[in-house]
């Protein structure tokens, strides 16, 4: 299975009171996010993490949360990713990453922050990056933590919740 999920926030304290977030800690918010993905994504499937996976992150911890995350990550980066390259992203356990939104399953551009979409695209963009905001219509889905329970939401629920006439 194919799975997305965006705007983690691993590590970051501020972020509880950013996004009104539910947990006392960021432990327990780490911990919450983590069992959520491990429950949901098997070792075998894709997950899309459209960015800002933690703040701050240095590569010794890097190295022990990103493995532990079930499935083959790629990551397209978000603002707070951008300080580490692409290649130190792949040594901490990201199997494929962008700097760039990509093209998936022909109709679907993702990317961190929404893309301008006009009535007249047949695309639809999965993206993150406004956390609890929402964007009218029927052109962009946020994956972002507080709209998906915490928990990486797979391809085949964001394909029924849009109503769309064709993918």
């Amino acid at each position: 299975m194919v799975y997305f999920i965006s705007d983690l926030h691993f590590f970051h304290k501020n972020i509880l009171l950013y996004e009104d977030r539910p947990f006392d800690t960021i432990e327990s918010m780490n911990k919450t996010i983590m069992d959520n993905w491990n429950k949901t994504v098997n070792k075998s499937d894709k997950v899309f993490v459209l960015g800002d996976v933690a703040l701050p992150l240095r590569k010794k911890v890097a190295i022990n949360l990103i493995p532990r995350l079930h499935g083959n990550k790629v990551l397209i980066m978000g603002n707070h990713d951008k300080g580490h390259s692409i290649k130190w992203w792949i040594d901490v356990g990201f199997k494929e990453v962008s700097r760039y939104p990509i093209l998936y399953a022909k109709y679907f551009l993702l990317s961190h922050e929404p893309l301008y979409m006009n009535k007249h695209m047949p695309y639809v963009n999965i993206h993150g990056h406004i956390h609890s905001r929402t964007l009218e219509g029927n052109k962009h889905f946020n994956v972002s933590v507080e709209h998906i329970n915490y928990t990486p939401i797979s391809f085949t629920e964001i394909q029924n919740r849009i109503k769309k006439e064709e993918f």
